[in-house]
């Protein structure tokens, strides 16, 4: 059985997360309408976005920046 996309971002969360820059892990809408996994990351950052997947378990990655995320 194959898992839900919500399945699979939080079975990678921790490894994205460690990369540099990287600032959340979350589901999107791809362009063409599919959910997609998107990791935010705080400015661009060539070096991470190369070392990201293409895919996790059948579902696109996709790296979007999104800036610095503060609690409040």
């Amino acid at each position: 059985m194959s898992r839900s996309i919500r399945e699979v971002r939080a079975r990678y969360e921790a490894e994205l997360m460690a990369l540099p820059g990287v600032v959340s892990v979350g589901v999107g809408g791809g362009p063409d309408g599919t959910l997609v996994i998107v990791v935010g990351l705080d400015r661009p950052r060539p070096e991470t976005v190369s070392r990201l997947p293409r895919t996790l378990e059948g579902y696109t990655v996709q790296a979007q920046v999104v800036g610095r995320i503060e609690a409040r």
